[in-house]
């Protein structure tokens, strides 16, 4: 039987290029009086927190009252007034100082890390955003309170951090007093309502054609893939990319501790773990959700991330008929990822020889893929490799497709460029077997 790839890849691709909006400066700028703004913005922002009215409306005039008082006597323009009335309404019915950050479809990732020190991330750079302030400490966990009360979480000092999905898709982790000496500290990682795709990648230069032609025909032909890289680096999004090319007509089981992966085969069952309660019990691990798969019927299975003892049975189920499975986990390259892995199983109690080990990995790992963000901010596919065996005890790797580093611009663009190995990888003629027959141009 022959595997037809997807003709996107057969032919030339048409990259389109696509106007980036950014980050607008806020009205504070237009607000001539400062003294008088943060005066207003302290009543508006104390009277929130003293006052224990449960109804907005009521709430909402009895603020814009008290504003009024403190406005006798002060000539504002149009565009002032209309600023406090926004302050007001961000305040009660959005979720503060941050309402227009979280509107803002540019910004990928926001940090409070404390009144006046709000970070976020806008076209992969991280930037301060001075634009942006809390009053006191109580400021911020009211905005905290008031992002995870929709979805039934608490945080207070006898549950003092919180790691939760918004009902937006956004991932949100919060940490507060006693743990975080620095106050509430907040970190959401918002959710694109545009998923990627690998035309995105393609036109944002982190992987090139061969390369995406290499990984959609490895995902098809069902080899067990791990997407490895640092913090932000894309691997969720990049597993996103990469399930996009399975078969419409197969089970698929996602598991998360959030969930972000958005597949478009009709086949999906999405699971996610759940936190213990206030008594300690009732927490579903990765773990838990891995083994209970398996009582699933997958075709395949795709961990978010392994961290921890799920490494063992996500190496089982890849070696026991679940081929094409795909997951992700922090680390700095193709080895480190391997090294990681025999840590994680080890983690899981096993009284298992190292080498033993390794040659359970070697025969459940068929890909490793490594995606970076650099310097500038921009994110690469650094590696491409191929697990082909061991020698001396030690899992063999083998670079197919890498991204190497050359230089850096005068205004910190990371120069560089993309190669291929030039001997034939063994993958090639195990694609072969499978029916994939379009990939001559790239190893012949």
């Amino acid at each position: 039987m022959v595997i037809q790839m997807s003709k996107t890849f057969i032919d030339e691709f048409e990259v389109k290029e696509e106007v980036i909006s950014l980050h607008d400066v806020t009205d504070y700028d237009t607000f001539s009086n400062k003294e008088l703004l943060d005066e207003l913005r302290n009543k508006i922002i104390q009277n929130l927190i003293d006052n224990n009215q449960n109804n907005e409306i009521g709430l909402s005039n009895y603020i814009k009252n008290e504003i009024d008082k403190t406005l006798e006597g002060y000539d504002l323009t149009v565009i002032e007034r209309s600023y406090i009335n926004n302050l007001i309404d961000n305040e009660i019915n959005g979720y503060g100082p941050i309402t227009e950050l979280l509107d803002d479809p540019s910004i990928t990732e926001i940090m409070v890390n404390g009144i006046n020190d709000i970070y976020i991330e806008l076209d992969g750079k991280i930037l301060k955003d001075d634009s942006v302030s809390f009053i006191n400490n109580n400021h911020i966990l009211r905005t905290i309170q008031r992002l995870i009360q929709p979805i039934g979480r608490t945080i207070d000092t006898a549950n003092p951090m919180v790691d939760a999905r918004l009902s937006d898709g956004s991932r949100l982790n919060a940490i507060i007093e006693p743990l975080s000496l620095n106050g509430p500290v907040l970190t959401i990682r918002k959710f694109k309502r545009e998923l990627a795709t690998i035309e995105d990648f393609l036109r944002n230069g982190t992987m090139t054609p061969y390369m995406a032609r290499f990984i959609e025909a490895c995902v098809i032909s069902k080899m067990n893939i791990i997407v490895c890289g640092g913090t932000g680096s894309g691997k969720t999004t990049l597993l996103n990319v990469m399930s996009s090319f399975i078969n419409n007509d197969e089970r698929i089981i996602t598991i998360e501790d959030a969930a972000e992966l958005k597949l478009e085969q009709e086949h999906v069952i999405s699971l996610e773990t759940r936190s213990s309660n206030y008594e300690g019990t009732g927490a579903v691990t990765i773990r838990d959700l891995v083994i209970n798969s398996l009582r699933m019927r997958p075709d395949r299975i795709i961990v978010g991330e392994v961290r921890g003892k799920e490494s063992f049975d996500m190496l089982q189920a890849m070696n026991t008929g679940h081929e094409g499975s795909m997951t992700t986990l922090h680390a700095n390259s193709p080895k480190d990822s391997l090294n990681r892995l025999e840590t994680m199983v080890l983690m899981a109690g096993m009284e298992i020889p190292i080498k033993a080990i390794r040659e359970y990995i070697e025969n459940a790992i068929d890909i490793v893929i490594n995606i970076s963000r650099l310097t500038d901010g921009k994110r690469k596919i650094t590696s491409i490799s191929e697990v082909v065996g061991i020698e001396n005890d030690e899992i063999i790797l083998n670079e197919i497709f890498a991204f190497n580093q050359t230089g850096i611009t005068k205004d910190g663009e990371v120069i560089g460029e993309f190669v291929l190995n030039e001997a034939t990888p063994k993958t090639y003629d195990r694609l072969k077997s499978r029916g994939i027959t379009n990939l001559k141009d790239i190893f012949e």
